[in-house]
This record gives C-alpha cells, structure tokens and sequence, in this order.
C-alpha cells in the first residue's frame, strides 16, 4: 500500500471501468476509492483513460476543495459499498501453436498487403514473421498483433483491420479491434498486456530500444531505422513501469506521436530507475502546426522516404 487514503481502483475487468461524466464514453472512466471506507469517494471523482481525446482527471484533492471538505471531515459517500476485490489471478498466456497457425494462414491478410505496397512481399513477409504478424477470419482481411514477451509466453493477441490501399485503420461504422482471447472465448482470461515485439529484445541486450505508440508505426520505423529495436506499448496510457521492467538497463529513446509528447516525456521521472530514457524531439521541432493537430507520428513521415533495403 502506498500510504494514501484515496486511490484510482486497480483494473479488475470492464465492471470497474464506468462512464465518463466529461467525454460521455463508456467504459473509460476509473474512479478513485476511499481505501478506510472501502468505498468509491464520488462518482465524478476519478480519470478518464481517452487521455489526449478527453483528458478528464477530477482528483480528490480538487473535489474537497470544491465542495469545502476537510480531510478529516467524514465523507457520505453517494454510492453503496464496494465489494472487496478478489485475488488477482496468475497472468494467462495463449498456445503458440494458436500464434503459429495463423502465422501461416493463406487467407487475406489487408496489412501484410499494405506493407507489401510500401516495399515487396517478400519484405511483408519477413516482418510478418519477426514481429509475429498473424490473420484473422474474425474480418475479412483482418491482422493480429501477436503480444510475446521476453520468456516467449504469448500474452494475447490483438486484432485489428486496416485498408490495403492507404494502411489506416477501418474505423466506419465501428472501430474493429478485438483481443484473440476473446474472439476464441476463452474463459477466465486475465490478459496481461507486454510491449509489443517485446520477444526481439533477447536478439541482442546491447541495441538500444525504441517504443513507439502503435503496431504499425514500430514495424514501419524498423525498416527505415534497424539500429534500433522497435517496440509499440498500443495505447498512450500503456507506457508504463510495469510493462517497462523488461528493458532494465536498456538505453531507451521515446517517439511519442506528435499530440502526446508531454504526455510521455512527464512520463520518464517514474521510469528512469529502469532504464535510461530519452524523448525524441525530432517531431515536435520540424513538424507544422497542422501536423500536430493531426497528431502524426515518425512512421508517417518515413513512408515518404524510400528506404535503401539492401
């Protein structure tokens, strides 16, 4: 325990995560609890994890000062009792032979074939097979970025599909992302997200890493910069000391995506008793403004380049 009295509630499936009273999504909103009480404090107080989309942090501190609270005033709170969290259970890992099977799937594959229009398919391939690259029938020409870590224990994978024509993702009608264990229903999953590429760290524990938001941005930036080690965390919020206690006494450079800079360069105090942190600011200084709205990120400019591959 940390010493504080109040704290955002630990993940423990979609049942703890709530609407968010600023953005109005579902399922993004984290609330803080009174950990003497063992109740939820307010039911606006709490963090919204859309963090560049929203941004909402109602903190505790804020919430006393707004209503005229003292800490040592005692709290009624507006919702019932929570009930005590059960253990956490052992992190689940998939088969490999799940990985592997659709690995070697001859079916439409839309991001092996967007790669493939960048370079060749030979290429395509190859990075297919190094960052474990799989399809899924889950949508037609859908992808799975297989998540292994350093023991080569497959954690999940995640499914997404992108247009073979320009490489973004397809968000019309809904955003298609999935998570493999789900799609294969297996039950009492409890996933425990790793970077993504995170198994290549054992080619070589002298290479310096670079962590990159996306799947795809790291699989691009790897073939126009192969000095390093490209990994994705997946989400902006998933930089993080629990995930980066694999790159222990690595030299690490941050390429965050242009709207999450200060996001992830506050970020490196936490981190710095891991490894050694850096945040490149490449982007941020050559960029335009209308770029940045974008929130472009390093493999946006690179495809504008044509790599020397020999």
């Amino acid at each position: 325990m940390n010493g504080y009295r109040y704290t955002l509630e630990p993940y423990n499936g979609m049942k703890t995560r709530y609407h968010c009273p600023n953005c109005n999504k579902k399922g993004v909103f984290t609330k803080y609890i009174d950990l003497q009480a063992n109740e939820y404090l307010n039911d606006a107080v709490g963090y919204c994890n859309r963090l560049v989309k929203c941004g909402y942090h109602y903190k505790p501190k804020e919430y006393f000062n707004d209503n005229n609270i003292s800490f040592d005033t005692p709290i009624n709170h507006n919702v019932t009792t929570r009930a005590k969290p059960k253990p956490k259970p052992k992190t689940s890992f998939v088969n490999a032979e799940v990985m592997d099977k659709s690995k070697a799937s001859k079916s439409p594959n839309y991001f092996i074939d967007y790669l493939a229009s960048l370079w060749s398919y030979e290429v395509a391939y190859n990075l297919a097979d190094k960052y474990n690259i799989g399809t899924s029938k889950y949508w037609q020409g859908a992808t799975v970025f297989w998540q292994v870590d350093k023991s080569n224990n497959v954690r999940s994978g995640k499914i997404m599909l992108y247009n073979a024509s320009n490489g973004k993702r397809v968000k019309e009608s809904f955003n298609h992302i999935n998570w493999a264990h789900k799609a294969l229903k297996l039950d009492s999953f409890n996933l425990e997200q790793c970077y993504f590429g995170e198994h290549l760290l054992n080619e070589d524990a002298s290479k310096p890493v670079a962590i990159v938001e996306s799947e795809k941005t790291a699989i691009i930036s790897s073939v126009y910069l192969p000095e390093f080690i490209w990994l994705a965390c997946g989400s902006a919020n998933n930089l993080n000391e629990t995930r980066t206690r694999c790159l222990k006494g690595r030299n690490v450079v941050l390429f965050p995506d242009l709207k999450c800079f200060d996001l992830w360069n506050d970020k490196i105090p936490q981190l710095t008793s891991l490894a050694t942190f850096r945040t490149s600011t490449l982007l941020r200084d050559k960029s335009t403004e209308c770029e940045k709205e974008q929130g472009l990120d390093i493999a946006d400019y690179l495809i504008m380049i044509k790599p020397d591959l020999n």
